[in-house]
């Protein structure tokens, strides 16, 4: 979800905005309950990305196509969006199916500090106070939610690595995305799902994983999801965020990650321990922080 410039808006429609935000957080933040069932169907992280996310692509392909002319001057940037949104969501359902929802979400918002980085190194974006807090507060809260100084004697597993990887990828689809100024938003935000469907149809015929059999039933339920719940998301978020101030659209959208963990732990009974609390904290501080503006833009630390 990319936060663009809010258009001005009245305090009725802000208002009306607000709610649309928190209601988009609160779709994104279930959508564990949805994942955690089709897994439980057999379908891997890999076989549910192309059989949802891969879906959205291909319904939205002929339109994609169709409106060629407005993104072609920045195809090469179109593709990178593509590659890295596709990335994101493999990485992030693996993650989801496989391991505990908290830590996956926590791990995954460590992406403001991904994209922190990115804007320096591609856009020259200051380092100012405020984000070099926020960029140390992040990563000192993952070092303590992996296990603090035993994170250093053992590599993270495979479930970590895939969230990590997740917010690494949506970072770099960001900056593409930020970076691609004269291609219409609808394009950059369609492209995810398309290269989702083929990224994830490409690792499935590498890996030679076959598809299990899946019931008529469940397709149904796969095709509901897709076009009803995740549309639904999509189209309330970009709603919200057009109608809203960036930093007040970002704060809401956090709503996403409590919503997550406050569910999976009533619905799920998931647990963190004293130490993986306060690494959550901070990673969670880090998230608003990077939503905050600055007072000292510009300045170095």
């Amino acid at each position: 979800m990319n936060l663009q410039s809010a258009i001005p808006a009245s305090p009725d429609r802000s208002r009306l905005a607000v709610a649309a935000l928190l209601v988009a957080g609160l779709l994104w933040g279930l959508t564990w309950i949805p994942l955690k069932y089709f897994g439980r169907q057999g379908l891997s992280g890999i076989t549910l990305t192309m059989m949802s996310y891969g879906l959205v692509g291909l319904l939205a392909l002929p339109w994609i196509l169709y409106r060629r002319k407005s993104w072609w001057p920045q195809r090469r940037l179109v593709l990178m969006i593509a590659l890295a949104g596709g990335l994101a969501n493999v990485c992030f359902l693996s993650a989801i199916v496989r391991g505990e929802v908290v830590r996956v979400m926590l791990l995954f918002y460590l992406a403001p500090v991904w994209g922190v980085i990115g804007g320096r190194i591609f856009f020259g974006e200051p380092l100012t106070r405020l984000r070099v807090v926020g960029v140390a507060t992040a990563v000192v809260g993952a070092v303590l939610l992996l296990g603090g100084s035993a994170v250093f004697a053992a590599p993270p597993g495979l479930v970590d690595l895939f969230a990590l990887g997740s917010g690494i990828f949506y970072a770099s689809q960001n900056l593409f995305t930020r970076a691609a100024d004269r291609t219409p938003l609808d394009a950059k935000s369609l492209v995810v799902f398309v290269g989702c469907g083929l990224l994830s149809s490409l690792i499935l015929l590498g890996t030679g994983e076959s598809i299990p059999a899946v019931a008529p039933a469940l397709v149904g339920e796969l095709l509901a999801f897709a076009g009803i719940w995740m549309l639904a998301a999509m189209v309330i978020t970009a709603w919200g965020v057009s109608h809203l101030e960036a930093g007040r659209a970002a704060i809401l959208l956090v709503f996403e990650l409590v919503a997550a963990v406050v569910s999976a732990m009533w619905i799920a009974g998931e647990r963190l321990d004293g130490t993986e609390w306060i690494g959550a904290a901070m990673i969670v501080t880090a998230a608003l922080l990077e939503t905050r503006p600055s007072d000292d833009k510009g300045s170095k630390p």
